[in-house]
């Protein structure tokens, strides 16, 4: 599974990890559409497992922020709306902003190597291979915090950015990235983060995310206006 989770790949998953990866995955790349109901029979057949690893699958993904539970009904994936991406931005603007900034203060040589290998990795990767460059986009963008240590913060952040992430999905093609050096973005942040230069990376940062927020935002008013 090409999308990066926080469970622990040198466990063997358990039945409900498993059905939580799964499902997860199909909501963030829209398999799983936006307000559908998701039902266990139907799970089931889909994931070939039983009906208990499904629900406690569902319970941590309500956790997550991807599916909603229903009273006395069930679940269904979380909706998606303008408001709900604008808040998602701005969240992760402001505590990726912090938490590049405590990393950056910690950093040392094995963070750096990490961090410039990660880069290498997605530069060589496709963009048309959406999963698995979405897979190492993550992981840079992680990295780059990763120096961080508080445990709470950067797992807000890893939260935030599947939430993103999950838009991107959405957007798919109808996004038009032909105005801007996508590559050049994310060298110039690493370069800034390598140098230590804490308020130059922080504003490419942000600046990216919200170059991107602007065409996730068009591309809602065109579907609202269709």
């Amino acid at each position: 599974m090409s999308i990066q989770t926080q469970i622990d790949p040198a466990q063997e998953p358990s039945a409900t990890q498993r059905a939580y990866l799964a499902i997860r995955r199909m909501i963030l790349i829209g398999e799983l559409p936006p307000g559908e109901k998701l039902k266990i029979e139907r799970l089931r057949t889909i994931l070939d497992m039983g009906g208990s690893p499904i629900r406690e699958a569902l319970t941590l993904l309500v956790s997550d922020l991807l599916v909603e539970r229903l009273d006395q009904r069930g679940f269904r994936t979380a909706e998606i709306s303008p408001q709900n991406f604008s808040e998602i931005l701005n969240l992760r603007c402001h505590l990726e902003k912090m938490a590049l900034r405590e990393s950056l203060t910690n950093a040392d040589h094995a963070w750096e190597d990490k961090l410039v290998i990660s880069h290498h990795r997605m530069m060589r990767e496709p963009r048309t291979n959406v999963e698995p460059f979405e897979a190492l986009h993550k992981a840079f963008h992680m990295n780059l915090l990763s120096a961080c240590h508080s445990p709470v913060l950067l797992k807000f952040c890893n939260q935030l950015y599947d939430l993103n992430i999950r838009y991107r999905y959405l957007a798919g093609k109808a996004l038009n990235y032909s105005k801007r050096d996508i590559g050049k973005e994310h060298t110039d942040i690493m370069n800034a983060a390598v140098d230590r230069d804490a308020d130059k990376a922080c504003h490419l940062l942000l600046d990216h995310y919200r170059n991107t927020g602007a065409f996730l935002e068009k591309h809602f008013v065109t579907e609202a206006a269709e």
